[in-house]
């Protein structure tokens, strides 16, 4: 008897936490707030909307509404690290409710699912090994891309990119969706020519690759932005994430740490994002976000 009152127990609270994640913890947006010393002594401070894994739906009326509220930030850059979509009718509703951020300062690059509708994945797959490329319905890429340009976003994808802000001179690189082998890590720029006349240098990628890491280090960056893990979506309080979808460690899964690449300090910044895939609906330990960093001197 008290095996089967065992069992009603665990089978209740499994029920309860897939009402919670299903239902009620992916509504539940949240803006993280941190601060890092990153820029030279005597500037001042920038505030950096950092974006990514949106997963837009046409449908998704209540995230789109949030989303439109974020340029109440008023930041002074915004970072987009792909994945922006989550349905193939989701270009001009993902354009319309970023419209209030695209008039600020901003930079991007792409996510597979910017490429490519989702596709229905046996979720046990990800405990595994990182998903497979994407195969599902390819997009109108060039009508996103060319409303973020429009704008005026900086496109990264494989390139570099220039700004001034508040009078801190930074320098952008980035690199296009690792997850599906885009980057094309030949055309990251040597350390002396990416760090020359900056004052900062911001990298930008999708998915936070080992390699990509790595390059980005070598290439002199001080601040990585990236996204791709959700953080985990499903995760076990007091543990965490259990997968990364990438081979990221999961304790790096989502927020900031500290990487040493050939004597320098190189921080990441993950974002574990806003959304999901259509067809994981699902949220736990793990809340949807966006962040904002404040960027201050270093002393």
């Amino acid at each position: 008897m008290i095996l089967v009152w065992l069992l009603i127990g665990l089978a209740s609270l499994g029920v309860l936490a897939a009402i919670w994640g299903i239902g009620i913890e992916r509504h539940l947006f949240v803006i993280r707030r941190e601060s890092v010393r990153v820029l030279p002594s005597g500037s001042q401070p920038l505030t950096v909307l950092h974006i990514g894994d949106l997963h837009i739906a046409p449908w998704q009326k209540r995230k789109l509404a949030w989303i439109t509220k974020l340029g109440e930030l008023s930041p002074d850059l915004v970072v987009n690290t792909g994945d922006n979509l989550g349905h193939a009718a989701a270009i001009g509703p993902t354009l319309t409710a970023l419209k209030p951020l695209l008039e600020r300062t901003g930079v991007f690059v792409n996510g597979s699912n910017d490429y490519y509708a989702p596709v229905a994945r046996n979720p046990l797959v990800y405990l595994k090994k990182p998903s497979e490329r994407s195969e599902g319905q390819a997009l109108e890429t060039s009508r996103l891309v060319g409303g973020f340009t429009s704008a005026g976003w900086l496109d990264l994808n494989n390139r570099q990119g220039r700004a001034v802000i508040k009078g801190t001179s930074i320098n952008f690189v980035g690199v296009d969706d690792a997850h599906d082998g885009l980057d094309d890590l030949s055309k990251m720029p040597t350390a002396d020519a990416l760090t020359s006349g900056a004052d900062l240098v911001i990298g930008v990628s999708h998915a936070p690759y080992l390699r990509v890491i790595d390059a980005m280090g070598e290439a002199g960056v001080d601040l990585l932005f990236a996204g791709h893990t959700h953080g985990g979506q499903v995760c076990v309080p007091g543990i965490g994430a259990l997968v990364t979808n990438c081979d990221l460690p999961r304790k790096n899964a989502k927020g900031l740490s500290s990487w040493n690449v050939s004597g320098k300090t190189l921080i990441l910044n993950v974002v574990a994002g806003l959304g999901h895939s259509i067809y994981a609906p699902v949220r736990f330990a793990c809340r949807p976000e966006v962040r904002l960093l404040t960027l201050l001197p270093k002393n």
